[in-house]
């Protein structure tokens, strides 16, 4: 007999400021299911996470919870008031004898759980808020983007701990590759309909796009029936003075059909233009060191940017990448070492706490107050790439409407505010682009337009982000930030790191001495061949190691020969051909290595 579901959604309707956000929505969620939530920015998620939770109510239809099933919802901007510090807030549902739950899940995810609620980062907040939610295990998770301000680490500790959870959850996030690491099964949220998927977030987008096809044959055929039906109406007039009312009427009923339809939310017209081209020497680091209060942040550090370089900084909250950042591009100075900044740079900054927006003051005047962007004498106008452009206008580029451009930036959600900021940075020509974690609450589509301009940018691209497949598809060189101010340079993005950084990390296999062969039929050769035949406690160790070596192995193969599949990578970027197709080689020698290895103990243990 299959399990009773856990929760469930019937006819759902909700509008919101008007507009219909669901209507006759069904949803279901067994026990086990592991849902990914997707959709553009403003299409109702966290909306109908909300309804999920039974903090929202709908205008119509009905939410049943299974008796004693418990629900946990992480949202985006936890309600901390009458708690003195983070752990209060986490503990707050928990006896205290289970406090080591919070503590286990705090080391996990980066936070001290003393910290006054008070002086609080926003991320330290929603930090606290996962943290709580993981030690009270409910059986149904809701979790809204639990990956924001969370650094690579505590993603990678976050994805452990979920897949091997035995309770069901449904998480709203837009990292690629924490969807593909967690998924079964896709929610799409579009146009108020929500659509299910029973596979994993890697077969998404090609379904998503197959149904936009259908639909636009479809409409594309309505419109050729109402074309041709107008035209029988017209000439029908003239030819018979007498028409035939039922179809009048059907043609009428096709053009409601057609004015029903709900237009897809396109993607932002971002564009991307550099000014005159930089120096060839965009930046260099010759020795340079850094210290807050005593603590090394930078130290002994030489790196040299060339004009085209994406560089992607990568490590842990708090491990110095902003400061590098700043370091890299003058506004601060090195304690010693020295800084050279090449000619004719053009700087555009995307800053991860969206400081250069006043969260008080409208979209508008956001735009227009901008000192780069204001038009001398046009209140209504801004300078986007050297062209006056109405203010208006260039917002609707972003997906912004006209009731929006008189908004306070505060009445925006994190995908917005995004998207606001980008606005800033691309209506100037720039040749230097410093995005500090611009892919917080952008979607996937947004996400796959940005990768898709900074691309084809001729300028140079300094990054920091969490988003491993981001700095996959983007980077030629990683900084990782490996503690106590040492930052290592690798070649590639992210996956090429860490195959780099776990090569450099194999130990050496012991050089093989050749002992004195017992001679046949004495008691030494006897007991030679009884210790031959019995693994020792470390040999039985590595044989238990090594399936999982063997499969990281085959793993990083694979992902190198998809990287090499494209022909055009050894033009495009020869030096990172050339370190793919070597760190192929030797994952492949390693993987031969490894299988003969577990083959041998395992035929040993046998025996």
């Amino acid at each position: 007999m299959a399990p009773a579901p856990l929760l469930q959604l019937s006819g759902i309707s909700l509008t919101y400021g008007g507009n219909p956000l669901f209507d006759g929505l069904d949803l279901v969620i067994q026990p086990g299911d592991r849902l990914a939530l997707v959709g553009r920015n403003g299409s109702g998620k966290s909306t109908l996470m909300k309804i999920m939770a039974g903090l929202v109510d709908a205008d119509q239809g009905g939410r049943v919870l299974t008796p004693g099933t418990s629900v946990g919802y992480m949202e985006q901007e936890p309600d901390f008031k009458g708690f003195a510090t983070l752990g209060d807030y986490a503990l707050s549902r928990l006896d205290p004898s289970e406090g080591y739950r919070v503590e286990i899940a705090a080391e996990g995810l980066g936070f001290d759980p003393s910290v006054a609620v008070e002086t609080a980062s926003g991320g330290e907040r929603r930090r606290a808020a996962l943290a709580k939610l993981l030690a009270e295990a409910p059986e149904l998770m809701l979790l809204d983007e639990p990956t924001n301000h969370l650094d690579i680490q505590a993603i990678g500790w976050l994805e452990e701990r979920l897949r091997e959870t035995r309770a069901a959850f449904v998480m709203i996030s837009h990292d690629r590759a924490f969807l593909n690491a967690l998924s079964r099964a896709m929610l799409w949220v579009d146009r108020g309909q929500v659509r299910r998927l029973d596979q994993s977030f890697a077969a998404f987008e090609d379904w998503r796009d197959r149904i936009w096809a259908e639909e636009d044959e479809a409409r594309h055929k309505l419109d050729r029936k109402i074309k041709h039906e107008a035209k029988w109406a017209v000439e029908g007039i003239s030819a018979r003075r007498k028409r035939n009312q039922g179809r009048v009427r059907a043609l009428e009923a096709l053009r409601d059909e057609r004015s029903s339809q709900i237009r897809r939310q396109g993607t932002a017209a971002m564009a991307l233009e550099a000014g005159q081209q930089s120096g060839k020497l965009v930046a260099e680091a010759v020795g340079i060191s850094k210290s807050f209060e005593g603590v090394p942040v930078v130290r002994d550090f030489t790196l040299k940017v060339l004009r085209g370089d994406r560089v992607a900084l990568v490590g842990p909250n708090g491990a110095g990448k902003t400061t590098l950042l700043k370091l890299l591009t003058g506004e601060i100075q090195p304690d010693s070492g020295t800084i050279r900044l090449g000619t004719n740079l053009e700087m555009a900054v995307f800053d991860q706490t969206r400081a250069r927006l006043d969260p008080e003051a409208t979209l508008w005047e956001n735009l227009t107050g901008d000192p780069l962007m204001r038009v001398s004498g046009q209140a209504d106008q801004v300078m986007v790439r050297g062209v006056p452009k109405h203010v208006v206008a260039y917002l609707k580029d972003f997906l912004f409407d006209e009731q929006q451009a008189r908004a306070p930036v505060r009445s925006l959600s994190g995908g917005e505010r995004a998207r606001l900021l980008l606005a800033r940075i691309m209506a100037r020509e720039s040749n230097l682009l410093v995005l500090d974690e611009p892919t917080n609450d952008l979607d996937v589509e947004t996400l796959d337009l940005l990768q898709d301009l900074l691309g084809d940018y001729p300028g140079t691209v300094l990054l920091v982000s969490h988003d491993r497949d981001f700095i996959d598809r983007v980077a030629t060189t990683t900084l990782a930030f490996e503690g106590q101010g040492r930052i290592t340079a690798y070649a590639g993005g992210w996956s090429d790191y860490r195959a780099q950084k776990a090569l450099s990390e194999e130990p050496e296999r012991p050089a093989t001495v050749k002992a004195e062969v017992p001679k046949p039929g004495s008691k030494a050769a006897a007991k030679a061949a009884i210790k031959a035949a019995t693994l020792t406690f470390t040999e039985k160790k590595r044989l238990a190691s090594l399936p999982a070596e063997i499969a990281r192995l085959e793993a990083e193969i694979g992902k190198l020969s998809e990287l090499l599949s494209d022909a055009d990578l050894y033009t495009r970027e020869p030096v990172k051909a050339a370190k793919a197709t070597e760190m192929l080689g030797q994952r492949q020698a390693a993987l031969a290595a490894a299988e003969e290895e577990w083959l041998e103990l395992a035929e040993r243990d046998e025996g």
